[in-house]
């Protein structure tokens, strides 16, 4: 009798701890994805085989595009960095912060009490990790790097971070691990100067034959690894990267991260430094792309999406992991380096035939490559509807279970979900300080002062005497301005777009 009462009574605990957290943590799996943000670094609309404009190979990031959903009227929400960074994160137009503008060296340009996506995800439980470029900012001044480093990522959400401070053109040339400077040894300090160089240190300006890679425009100052920075850095010799390397070692560091943290609900902020300049590509890649090495650092990023693809497969995840897919800005091939992007370049179109590029207000600049991909949840198939990043905060927030919501942000997550619904009807881009407005079909660009084409990269900007209005489903690549020949809708644009400036 002892014995069959045991029996029950452990029958009992059984069922009572298989309703406990285990049941509810597959539960809340199963209702709240793990999300991952694949950020890549000014990758064209035409630099993904999977879009068909360009003649690059890209099978891995074509896997999520074919698997999940493409959109083909997706933006970033400015045509440089640091803005569609910031907007991304925060769900917010760059132009109302005056001081989210490209950053070199410069203090956070996130409020610390600004609600972000990490945020979001930690409220309702989730780990949170950013691994690859920052570009937004440390600190509050001039920033200590031989001390703790703060506020950055770690103060405004995320719980890990492993970052570069800026860009890899620039100093210091050392990866940041939650504020620290990884391996730094502290009889070696860093030192950084953006304005002088005060060390006396050879420079791509005054010592050329130290380099293997030669500087266009802008990029002369400190010799890294034979390459010339922007800036001047002494110092921190033990902690400094090998650029070759930077692709794998951001690699290991994301999948690290899912490995460590499969168990839990997480977010991870992935973001590539490919294909920024300088170009470096591993050994292993050099010459896949017969493009030079702009081609083959997208040959290797998409290898490294494909990794990170099969971490997740092996762990089990892609069922519950809803990756998200896009590019800070549109492309640039000579963005201060010497290195045949241009010159081997063959019939690529990195712009997908769009006018302009980064840095610039037409179409170019800012509609970039845009795929969501969940296994088993999202159907494969392709939107033709307008979405910017803006719209991730507010989308992945109802995703989540969550009230939150910002004032520029759409909630598409029906359309990201289940292909369905209405994309955003209206959009203001951002570039280099200057906006522009997308109204359905209709895009408006203002009348701005200055150069029309920025000569050292080659790229139309957009500035002109007069307003420019075109018909993207007539006219995708902006050839025929309509301004004149429609003053009714020119109107209707002008007065559209200034509502949402003011509001």
């Amino acid at each position: 009798m002892a014995t069959f009462t045991k029996n029950i009574y452990l029958f009992l605990v059984l069922i009572f701890l298989s309703c406990q957290n285990p049941t509810q943590k597959v539960q809340n799996q199963a209702t709240n994805p793990n999300v991952i943000i694949i950020y890549m670094d000014d990758l064209g609309y035409g630099d993904i085989s999977s879009y068909n404009k360009g003649k690059l190979k890209t099978p891995n990031i074509d896997k999520l595009a074919n698997e999940g959903l493409k959109f083909l009227n997706g933006y970033s929400s400015s045509a440089t960095c640091t803005p569609s960074r910031y907007a991304l994160l925060t769900g917010t137009y760059p132009w109302r912060n005056p001081r989210a503008k490209i950053i070199t060296g410069g203090s956070l340009i996130i409020d610390t009490t600004e609600m972000t996506l990490p945020k979001l995800f930690k409220i309702k439980g989730y780990k949170t990790g950013i691994v690859g470029k920052w570009h937004l900012g440390l600190g509050e001044d001039k920033i200590n790097y031989n001390t703790v480093i703060s506020p950055g990522p770690n103060e405004v959400g995320f719980d890990y971070s492993y970052i570069l401070a800026d860009t890899q053109d620039r100093v210091p040339c050392v990866y940041i691990k939650n504020g620290r400077v990884a391996g730094l040894d502290s009889n070696d300090p860093i030192n950084v100067n953006f304005d002088n160089n005060d060390y006396g240190l050879p420079t791509g300006l005054r010592n050329p034959e130290l380099t293997t890679m030669k500087w266009h425009h802008g990029h002369n100052g400190s010799i890294v690894n034979e390459i010339p920075r922007i800036g001047f850095m002494e110092g921190g010799y033990k902690a400094r990267w090998i650029d070759e390397d930077m692709a794998d070692n951001f690699l290991n560091k994301a999948k690290k991260y899912i490995n460590e943290n499969k168990n839990n609900q997480f977010f991870l902020f992935y973001s590539l430094q490919q294909p920024h300049v300088p170009r470096t590509p591993n050994p292993r890649f050099v010459g896949k792309s017969g493009m030079g090495p702009r081609g083959d650092v997208i040959v290797e990023a998409d290898w490294c999406v494909g990794q990170l693809y099969k971490t997740l497969a092996e762990n089990n995840l892609l069922e519950n992991t809803l990756i998200i897919f896009s590019s800070d800005n549109g492309p640039v091939l000579n963005d201060g380096y010497f290195d045949a992007a241009v010159e081997m370049l063959g019939e690529h179109t990195p712009s997908g035939g769009l006018r302009g590029g980064k840095y610039s207000l037409f179409e170019a600049g800012t509609r970039v490559p845009f795929i969501v991909h969940w296994k088993d949840k999202i159907k494969a198939g392709v939107s033709e509807q307008i979405i910017s990043q803006i719209d991730l905060f507010n989308s992945i927030s109802k995703m989540i279970g969550s009230d939150i919501r910002t004032k520029d942000g759409k909630d598409l997550s029906n359309l990201i979900l289940n292909n369905a619904g209405e994309g955003r009807n209206e959009l203001v881009i951002e570039a280099m300080g200057k906006t522009a407005y997308r109204n359905k079909e209709w895009v408006m660009i203002p009348p701005y002062k200055g150069r029309k084409i920025a000569k050292n990269v080659q790229i139309e900007l957009g500035n002109s005497a007069d307003y420019m209005l075109f018909d993207l489903e007539r006219d995708p690549y902006q050839k025929n301005n309509l301004a004149k020949k429609k003053p009714e809708k020119l109107k209707f644009m002008i007065s559209s777009f200034e509502k949402i400036k003011k509001y």
